[in-house]
């Protein structure tokens, strides 16, 4: 059984389960308690080590939380860092295994209609830490899933959410994981941020494919159109940079987390 070992515990989150799980508790009990007027069925969530993106994390995490036994498929959706390629890349591994345990990995392609969309990328998927950092929390606040893990690169979102809604049920969830701006001052990126802020939720997909700032835009632009499709409703949960947490004012990164709901 092939095992994809984490690339990035003791770097991006602690590598003890004892200190993750007391780190992932802490940003829980910290994050503010929204409800939503029915199920939940995306996430936006960022990436960043956890003393910076964790806090702002932990509010979708916190309402997902809510349907820990309802949600069994997460579809987990994230930009490329270290490789180029065309569709999107599934993990060639069968079992993804973090700190806190394993987790059994799907395919999307074996039920796809569209089956050229996705293919295998090791090098890929090895070091990548966007989905791999998600995962912790994903497996502190839902009791029982498999995780359909996809790097996105050269890729229509439209086309992608096409797929993704074939296959979507009441059980799913979607998580797209991205960062915002990068490395601006502080208020420089509270404002370049606001476009995403304002437009993610409102499903504004337009102006944020042209004027929004986000590392993994491809997957937030993918799960948008899946909510367009699915006639899904956003909502802002909340918004911080590395400025704001564990980090100095200039050169910060933006972090935004966002819900969609039915």
């Amino acid at each position: 059984m092939a095992i994809r070992s984490p690339a990035v515990a003791g770097a991006f989150y602690p590598e003890d389960p004892t200190d993750l799980r007391d780190m992932i508790a802490k940003f829980l009990d910290d994050a503010e308690d929204i409800e939503i007027s029915d199920r939940l069925c995306g996430l936006v969530e960022p990436h960043a080590g956890y003393i910076y993106s964790g806090p702002t994390a932990a509010y979708g995490y916190k309402l997902l939380s809510k349907y820990s036994r309802e949600i069994k498929k997460v579809i987990l959706l994230g930009p490329s860092h270290f490789a180029a390629f065309f569709g999107a890349a599934e993990s060639d591994a069968e079992i993804w295994r973090t700190p806190l345990g394993d987790v059994e990995i799907g395919k999307l392609s074996e039920k796809a209609k569209n089956k050229e969309l996705f293919s295998l990328h090791p090098a890929a998927h090895g070091p990548e830490h966007c989905l791999e950092v998600q995962l912790p929390f994903i497996q502190t606040v839902l009791a029982d899933f498999t995780l359909y893990p996809l790097l996105v690169s050269d890729i229509s979102p439209d086309t992608l959410a096409n797929e993704i809604a074939r296959q979507f049920d009441e059980h799913t969830v979607v998580i797209a994981s991205s960062d915002l701006s990068h490395y601006h001052q502080y208020d420089v990126a509270k404002k370049r941020d606001h476009v995403a802020n304002e437009t993610v939720p409102a499903l504004n997909i337009n102006k944020f494919e042209t004027s929004g700032d986000a590392c993994g835009k491809t997957a937030i632009l993918t799960l948008m159109y899946l909510a367009k499709k699915l006639k899904w409703k956003g909502t802002f949960l909340d918004y911080k940079n590395s400025g704001d947490t564990a980090g100095p004012k200039d050169g910060v990164v933006g972090y935004g987390c966002y819900a969609f709901y039915k």
